[in-house]
């Protein structure tokens, strides 16, 4: 009997190279671990972008909290200054007709001075939501730039 080869004839299989294989493996490692550095580099970006926005945030959060605080104040102080006044006024009033008109004068002042306060305290307000989401909407916008680039 003859031996027969299992290998057709003609036919070579490719012989595996080590020192290729060694170099393939290093350079998709190499570029992994560059990769996962840029990566890193821009998560790190975005997280310090972040942070300093929602810090302008606070910070202007607090410095419209401190001009509401403020306004409230001096519109206490003018209403206290005004009901004393208008204390004052009644004290002196000599005839019930001069108190009615005395107090009716003193209503129609303080709701015009409540409605230019509620003006104030809503242009604050206006200003305030505008204010304190800016630097969070302008990181957002800049992290959706960033990511389409």
């Amino acid at each position: 009997m003859s031996k027969t080869s299992n290998k057709p004839e003609g036919t070579e299989f490719p012989t595996f190279d080590a020192s290729k294989a060694t170099e393939q493996f290093r350079s998709f490692a190499e570029k992994s671990a560059e990769q996962t550095r840029e990566t890193y580099e821009k998560m790190k970006s975005g997280a310090e972008d972040a942070r300093k926005a929602f810090e302008a945030s606070f910070e202007n959060a607090k410095s419209v909290g401190d001009e509401l605080v403020l306004k409230s104040i001096a519109a206490m102080r003018v209403g206290a200054e005004a009901n004393f006044a208008q204390f004052e006024a009644l004290v002196g009033a000599s005839s019930f007709s001069e108190v009615i008109e005395l107090q009716s004068s003193f209503l129609r002042k303080q709701m015009e001075l409540a409605a230019d306060q509620a003006k104030e305290f809503q242009a604050i307000s206006q200003k305030a939501a505008t204010e304190v989401t800016k630097p969070v909407k302008d990181a957002f916008e800049k992290a959706l730039k960033q990511a389409a680039a």
